[in-house]
């Protein structure tokens, strides 16, 4: 690891500051970290955001939960009020990686950094969630641009998490063992203006799967989907799945999920 500054601000405004100016900004740290130690990565500065204490934090406001950035995902999953207003969040937080990455790893830290095969950018994208930043709130549909690239600008700093509460929605996740991520996840939520299905895993950025949702935003069960084939032509492919395999997992996970939510 290279040498470098540590900053531990006090708030939001100083920390941006810093980060305009090029430093790093050190949420979690479970991607960032062992990347600087293996000298992938490095910065003249890291501005740690675990000072700051509005960042952190589960409330309800009106129909929708908003939980704070630095909320770590450990707290997300024993969370009474998520599990009353979303489960499948709550579920879903209870999943990632093991427990030492619970305790440390934080909502807005997985969102900024926007890995493939992470899990949360899967709740966000299919619970229609909006990301709140220290200047603008940016829907879910705007946010993920690609393979580890989001639409934060230098020295923009996500807040909070609105999520929207859903009728229902799961996750189903299927699990590349030696590293705990999705091999492919799917996240489908039922609202009010219909179905979505986001999928982590499969490509180089989430994505939502535009005919599972038409047929579930139809009838709601797993055997909508079931006949739907998913192409395989621009899906991931590497050492652990074919992007056949994947496209049949995609499936396979959409209707565990749909029957997950239906429980």
């Amino acid at each position: 690891m290279y040498a470098f500054k540590y900053n531990r601000p006090a708030d939001v405004s100083a920390a941006a500051a810093r980060a305009a100016a090029g430093s790093k900004l050190l949420a979690g740290g479970q991607t960032l970290l062992p990347s600087m130690k293996l000298r992938l990565s490095a910065s003249d500065e890291l501005v740690d955001l675990s000072g700051i204490g509005s960042l952190a934090g589960i409330r309800k406001e009106g129909n929708a939960l908003v939980i704070g950035a630095m909320t770590r995902h450990a707290a997300v999953a024993e969370s009474a009020e998520v599990k009353a207003a979303i489960p499948a969040l709550a579920d879903l937080a209870g999943h990632i990686g093991d427990r030492q990455v619970r305790n440390m790893g934080t909502l807005g830290g997985s969102l900024a950094n926007n890995d493939p095969a992470a899990c949360y950018p899967s709740a966000v994208l299919a619970l229609g969630a909006t990301v709140i930043t220290n200047q603008r709130q940016i829907p879910a549909d705007q946010f993920f641009t690609g393979m580890f690239s989001t639409a934060l600008k230098d020295g923009e700093i996500i807040t909070a998490v609105s999520f929207p509460i859903p009728k229902r929605a799961a996750y189903a996740k299927f699990v590349q063992p030696a590293s705990r991520f999705a091999l492919v996840g799917v996240f489908v939520a039922q609202t009010d203006a219909g179905a979505r299905v986001a999928v982590t895993g499969a490509k180089g950025c989430v994505y939502r799967e535009a005919a599972m949702e038409a047929a579930l935003s139809g009838n709601f069960s797993a055997d909508a989907v079931k006949g739907i084939k998913v192409d395989a032509a621009d899906l991931n492919a590497d050492l652990h799945a074919s992007s056949a395999y994947r496209a049949q997992l995609i499936s396979v996970q959409t209707q565990r999920a749909v029957a997950k939510a239906l429980g």
